[in-house]
């Protein structure tokens, strides 16, 4: 990567970058991306794929110019790359001195350790998800809406999964994962043909900077296809610590047959400290098929059901269009940006990527 972004970028001196709040500055060379030289002084800076799709290094970008290595709008919505956002493993500084913000850091977070890893069983949720039951060597300690990721004998390529179950304190061994099957994907694939089940895996995790953020404020959660994963593990999550919000689910899916988890869903509802409203939008259900819910986009229903839209906090988890709209819908109601959480589910349809997180 360094070397084709020296190719393309090559030329002039070091450049100076300022990380903030980190408090900390650092000497970029000519042609290396922001991301690349903050990890290799020792900043402890969020990343994951370092190929400009998972998102994990958004950056605020405060002062200066940066040349981008690909497309920042495949990752970032239109209202993140307005208010300045720049991915930092795809941005080479372009002037002597660069001004970023990231999020802190936070306490919780448990750096990534790798395991050794078995599929033990596979559960089928709709025609195109299923659930996926691993095992691990020892017990991994992880919190709520984070993912792992996995690599399989003869995929060189990592494959991203969201944990679907509550973490506990003292680490869990056996995880589930909801896996979208994604045509010609060739982990999917295997899996879904029961090749992999048994077979040893290697697993990274945890990984990522999807989770609760504290405090009482109202959620408005969305998610899309196996989306639901992130969801259900913070909501779990939060039903065990009785965590007490006021909370809206908006789950898009195509048709009825398409709709999965509704009973563990109502159990979470039925137990809830606060209110919580649990609502399923089916964008391609027949017109004749009796469905008396809630049709069309479930970004649709963002102004009908969100609880106190500007005071409140928002959870997405889907394919990167229902993100996108989502986030123009939410920031257009009044939500902050920095009030907005997502994690955007690729399928390998960007260059350079294949698989590389399971859509909805």
């Amino acid at each position: 990567m360094r070397s084709f972004l020296k190719s393309m970028f090559g030329g002039g001196g070091p450049k100076l970058a300022e990380i903030r709040p980190l408090g900390v500055s650092i000497e970029v060379a000519s042609g290396q991306t922001l991301l690349e030289a903050a990890l290799a002084q020792g900043v402890a800076y969020p990343h994951n794929c370092t190929v400009g799709t998972c998102g994990s290094c958004k950056t605020r970008l405060l002062d200066g110019q940066v040349e981008a290595a690909s497309d920042f709008g495949y990752t970032l919505s239109k209202a993140e790359l307005e208010a300045g956002y720049i991915l930092a493993c795809q941005s080479v500084p372009r002037q002597a001195k660069t001004v970023v913000e990231i999020a802190p850091p936070s306490a919780d977070l448990t750096a990534p350790q790798s395991f050794a890893a078995r599929i033990v069983g596979t559960e089928a949720l709709t025609h195109d998800i299923v659930k996926m039951t691993v095992e691990v060597d020892r017990p991994v300690k992880f919190v709520a809406g984070q993912y792992a990721t996995f690599k399989a004998p003869g995929m060189p390529r990592g494959r991203n999964y969201s944990f679907a179950d509550a973490p506990v304190r003292s680490g869990k061994r056996t995880l589930a994962f909801f896996v979208r099957k994604v045509p010609g994907g060739e982990f999917t694939e295997a899996l879904f043909a029961g090749a992999l089940t048994g077979k040893s895996l290697q697993m990274e995790a945890p990984h990522g900077a999807f989770y609760l953020r504290p405090g009482a404020a109202p959620m408005v959660c969305i998610a899309g296809g196996s989306g639901l994963a992130p969801l259900l593990s913070v909501l779990e999550d939060m039903r065990m610590r009785r965590v007490r919000r006021p909370c809206t689910l908006l789950f898009g899916a195509r048709t009825q047959a398409d709709l999965y988890a509704t009973e563990q869903i109502r159990n979470i509802a039925g137990s809830s400290l606060e209110p919580f409203e649990f609502v399923p939008v089916l964008s391609q259900e027949p017109a004749a098929s009796g469905w008396t819910g809630a049709r069309g986009l479930v970004t649709d229903f963002i102004p009908e059901r969100a609880l106190d839209v500007p005071a409140g906090e928002a959870y997405l988890c889907g394919p990167p269009p229902m993100i996108d709209a989502g986030i123009a819908n939410l920031v257009e109601r009044g939500m902050p940006l920095p009030s907005i959480f997502y994690d955007k589910f690729t399928d390998g349809v960007a260059p350079a990527v294949d698989e590389a997180r399971q859509a909805a």
